[in-house]
């Protein structure tokens, strides 16, 4: 072990039963249990943690996992999808740790707690988007099952074929499928629809994504803008007369669309606005907008999460914790995910986290009583107080 390797003392992994609305993956499948008991690990399960996906309590066991009501008592490491509630950290022994979807600005109180109780947390959309780190890249594995899902929604939506049909009384032409953003959701989403028989057309603001649009089949709409490559894959930030530019030039694409899903977004940011009101109420009767950037602002103007409303005669569905909505697949994809980030974090039977790896310093929040994270940290420094000016009061 380096220098920086911190031993937690682990040998007890305990899967949380999901408690949050809405939420029905689990952090761990039964297929998952032999490779954390080959590690040296116990693994225990709360009851009915899997049920939700199908995944029943018999088949835990049967893997060689405890079924536990108590499976947060000495546990050294607690799997969840969710953040842990407050009541669970406050159970948790301090030096333990935790491995969880963890969002900074949206779980505040979570994140102090842990800090308090001296708890070791990792959060699974902080893992560094770098090739090393791809097995462990839980946001890309949940992206593609939502990806997938929201074409299938707007098929289901979507009052006709989404395929070409010959028959004998006539033709009725392909539905016209329009996608922007061809991140890992997005280019699932093309590749879907394309599959279910649609024309499909497709846009991302960074000209190296052209390439990837055409690859599945679609055709890339190219609107001869600034490109705007990011770090980590995702799109930089566009100037207020950029996005105006644009707003303009995709106009005629929605309105001929018959369907049309948006994608964009870059975690703990609020999405961008690519589509308002008017280019919605333009599109043809009976249309369907399929927004998967609903949660964090939504791409389209008037997006709610978890609400299908008529914005004139086309429907727009706000999505809501998507992933969730294919349970089985989700889970079995994000417990590939974790059970690879924990054997990262293994050495001799021990989760024994390095923090001079990259990953494992990237993904860390909370250690040592402290929060690791500096835009977490930022987050709770007290503002910084004005120089006094007032004369007299200089030393």
């Amino acid at each position: 072990m380096t220098a920086a390797t911190v031993t937690v003392p682990c040998v007890k992994i305990a899967v949380v039963a999901e408690t949050a609305e809405a939420e029905s993956r689990v952090a761990l499948v039964p297929d998952q249990v032999p490779v954390l008991t080959g590690l040296g690990y116990d693994v225990a399960v709360e009851p009915q943690a899997g049920a939700a996906a199908d995944f029943a309590d018999e088949l835990y066991a049967g893997a060689g996992a405890t079924v536990d009501a108590e499976a947060l008592q000495e546990a050294g490491l607690v799997l969840s999808v969710q953040p842990l509630r407050t009541d669970q950290i406050r159970r948790l022994r301090q030096g333990a740790a935790t491995m969880s979807f963890l969002p900074v600005s949206a779980s505040l109180d979570q994140v102090a707690d842990l800090r308090d109780c001296g708890i070791t947390s990792f959060a699974l959309e902080l893992v560094p988007r770098i090739s090393r780190a791809q097995s462990m890249d839980a946001l890309s594995s949940q992206a593609l099952v939502a990806g997938y899902r929201c074409a299938v929604v707007a098929a289901g939506l979507l009052r006709r074929f989404f395929p070409l049909n010959m028959t004998a009384a006539g033709t009725v032409r392909p539905a016209e499928v329009v996608v922007l953003g061809a991140g890992v959701a997005g280019l699932q989403a093309i590749a879907t629809s394309k599959r279910l028989g649609a024309v499909v057309r497709a846009y991302d603001v960074r000209a190296a994504a052209a390439e990837e649009i055409r690859s599945v089949g679609a055709q890339a709409i190219e609107l001869e803008l600034e490109t705007l490559e990011g770090a980590g894959g995702y799109a930089r930030e566009m100037s207020e007369d950029r996005a105006a530019r644009q707003l303009e030039l995709l106009a005629p694409y929605i309105a001929a669309a018959d369907a049309l899903i948006t994608t964009a977004a870059v975690p703990g940011r609020t999405a961008p606005m690519l589509v308002t009101r008017e280019m919605v109420e333009a599109m043809k009767p009976g249309s369907v907008v399929v927004d998967l950037a609903a949660e964090s602002g939504g791409n389209v103007e008037g997006a709610e999460p978890g609400r299908v409303k008529a914005i004139g005669d086309v429907r727009l569905w706000g999505a809501r914790n998507v992933p969730s909505q294919m349970p089985g697949p989700a889970s079995t994809l994000l417990a590939q995910n974790i059970v690879n980030l924990v054997t990262l974090m293994t050495a001799e039977g021990t989760f024994a986290p390095d923090f001079e790896d990259e990953i494992v310093a990237g993904s860390c929040v909370t250690h040592d009583s402290t929060i690791r994270n500096q835009p977490a940290a930022a987050l709770f420094a007290p503002p910084e107080q004005p120089a006094d000016q007032t004369e007299g009061n200089h030393p």
